[in-house]
């Protein structure tokens, strides 16, 4: 199955500036440094490119200790139902953070439950006897890793390899981010349909201590001038006309449903300057 993935130019770029003491992380991103940080425009439906149905934006910060991450999401109906962690909580509404590391990549998931799914990627072309793979930390054997070909794995034209060039990966389900603080602010009441909410909100915390293997070569925390790609996205299930249906948006298009696409990943540019050097730009 042919990919029509979005081109190099399609890709967002976005400056991420220093802060100078940790965010409260407490969902409600009343700090002054998120008022400061440039927001990411309206998020876009993951195929076209088109506006999403409800706002959703993001913005991202960083010091020593952390990459922080936040989200202000839309929603005139907030629902969730999963609340065991790593439960399949894309088949409801949540929010999407992946983090590219070259020849792995991190999955990161939450709803507005606070309910958390991880998993941790490995592309099976760079996994070898000897390699950076071969730790007790990613083992096949001692850990319960799966084959996974991204979105389109069992669809007959990509059976089991998926429709990525690069093919398949391994997937570990069990993987944890060390040290990862999340928080969800709900602005109405969840999962009651006879109110009308504002929507909710995510702050998120990955520290780079957690992220030596995703470092690929590059200075923990990062110099200035250091790019990373993240995906920043959202997933809504809908009820039109009494059909299910699950939309995706994201920071920028990746042309496809399978977003297990690193090359298309938003391109975070770290600066060493503090956010409150610049003036607030609000999109």
């Amino acid at each position: 199955m042919e990919q029509h993935y979005a081109g190099v130019h399609e890709v967002a770029e976005y400056t991420c500036y220093r802060i100078r003491k940790p965010p409260p992380l407490d969902g409600h991103l009343a700090a002054a440094a998120w008022a400061q940080a440039p927001q990411s425009p309206r998020f876009v439906d993951v195929v076209t490119g088109r506006p999403g149905l409800y706002d959703t934006r993001a913005a991202a910060l960083w010091d020593d200790e952390a990459l922080y991450i936040d989200f202000w999401i839309e929603d005139p109906f907030v629902e969730a139902e999963r609340t065991a962690r790593d439960s399949l909580i894309f088949y409801e509404n949540d929010i999407e953070v992946f983090i590219d590391g070259g020849d792995c990549y991190y999955e990161f998931e939450l709803n507005a439950l606070g309910t958390i799914y991880e998993v941790f990627f490995i592309w099976q072309d760079a996994y070898r006897r000897g390699g950076r793979f071969d730790v007790p930390e990613f083992d096949l054997l001692g850990r319960p890793a799966l084959a996974f070909g991204g979105n389109f794995d069992r669809s007959s034209e990509s059976m089991w390899w998926g429709a990525h060039p690069r093919k398949a990966r391994w997937a570990f389900p069990d993987w944890d981010f060390p040290g990862l603080r999340a928080a969800v602010y709900v602005d109405g009441r969840i999962n009651d349909p006879t109110t009308v909410d504002r929507g909710w909100r995510v702050e998120l915390a990955f520290p780079w201590s957690g992220m030596g293997a995703l470092a690929d070569g590059r200075a923990l925390p990062p110099r200035d001038g250091d790019t990373w790609r993240l995906l920043f996205a959202r997933y809504q299930k809908l009820n039109l006309l009494g059909n299910n249906v699950h939309t995706g948006w994201a920071w920028n298009r990746i042309g496809s449903i399978d977003n297990h696409a690193p090359e298309c990943f938003t391109r975070l540019h770290f600066s060493t300057r503090y956010v409150d050097e610049r003036r607030a730009i609000r999109s």
